[in-house]
């Protein structure tokens, strides 16, 4: 039984590995988010995209968009008498890159009582054009006005500027208090002229 037991766990090992090359995937870590696991988790990513020749401008890109969404983790995180210190702030990180593009994607437990709050938050900056995404991230730097936990939701706002593009943003439920929030941002590879 010993044996089929590590053979199937190898045989997983193998398919993480297949999965994690298929995708493009040259970062996965999954547990606590705290300030040492995301400098890091962006060290290491910055490390390779400069062995890779990969021009600053989108080095620094990559590095804003990662900070931002690891710290979204610790902000966003479901809190619990029923978690064990060590589970809070828990959630998963993965970096793929391919010719056209960087992706940052986390994942977290979240309370399911926030998921209507932040999805609507999220839909309305999608919305916005560059002119009304700048002037609500300087209201929200100076009002608050959102009370999303940690910061008014500017970590969001920011990235959507830095990148240029939509966010991507799904919630799964889990149960009937929590929800998993899956949250994708895309860098592209190339600046635009």
């Amino acid at each position: 039984m010993a044996l089929r037991q590590k053979n199937k766990f190898l045989e997983f090992v193998y398919d993480f590995y297949s999965s994690m090359k298929n995708h493009e995937i040259s970062l996965a870590y999954e547990g606590e988010m705290n300030h040492q696991v995301m400098k890091a988790f962006t060290n290491l990513t910055i490390e390779k995209m400069s062995r890779q020749s990969e021009n600053n401008p989108i080095q620094k890109k990559v590095f804003h968009v990662m900070v931002e969404c690891l710290q979204n983790i610790s902000k966003h995180a479901f809190h619990s008498e029923l978690n064990s210190e060590n589970d809070l702030n828990n959630g998963v990180l993965l970096v793929s890159n391919t010719e056209e593009f960087y992706q940052v994607t986390t994942g977290n437990i979240i309370e399911k009582n926030k998921v209507k709050d932040l999805n609507e938050f999220l839909e309305m900056i999608n919305e916005l054009d560059d002119s009304n995404l700048r002037n609500l991230y300087k209201k929200q730097l100076k009002e608050g006005a959102i009370s999303l936990k940690g910061g008014a939701g500017v970590g969001f706002i920011d990235i959507k500027r830095k990148t240029g593009r939509k966010l991507e943003f799904h919630f799964l439920p889990l149960n009937n208090s929590q929800s998993f929030f899956i949250f994708t941002s895309t860098i592209p590879r190339k600046l635009k002229p």
